[in-house]
């Protein structure tokens, strides 16, 4: 009763299959170059990201090799500058005390000179006090 095969159903075939391809031709095949152009733009993008992502690394692990190398040359310099300065300064101080040790010496021999030039006159500067000191204690007594 409902579906008696007929000409109206093949009439109906013949007009689905017509509409199916004008559906094909204006607006399948347009939607679908549409959403592959997109989803190859899209895979180009997430492809690019990656690249850049990559090198980014790449990149990082570069300057940060870089830096590691910049600090281990300034250690070595820093160190090296510390043995020049510690070298330096104990040049100077032992200069100084080449220096302090020659003016002690020199300083001795000239307390040594004068000790010698008192000790020279001592006889007479103590017999001049020895009998002032009995001209003042007993009068008339100097000689």
């Amino acid at each position: 009763m409902f579906l008696l095969p007929d000409g109206t159903m093949l009439i109906q075939f013949v007009n689905f299959a017509i509409f199916f391809a004008i559906l094909s031709v204006v607006f399948l095949r347009p939607v679908g170059s549409a959403i592959k152009k997109r989803r190859e733009y899209i895979d180009g993008l997430t492809s690019d990201y990656d690249a850049y992502q990559a090198e980014g690394n790449a990149l990082r692990r570069q300057a940060e090799d870089v830096r590691a190398a910049a600090r281990r040359d300034a250690e070595l310099t820093i160190a090296k500058g510390r043995a020049e300065t510690s070298n330096a300064a104990a040049d100077l101080a032992a200069d100084y005390a080449r220096r302090a040790g020659e003016a002690t010496a020199e300083a001795q021999a000239v307390v040594a000179g004068e000790l010698d030039a008192a000790r020279a006159g001592d006889e007479a500067t103590v017999r001049s006090l020895a009998d002032l000191m009995l001209a003042k204690t007993v009068p008339g007594a100097a000689k």
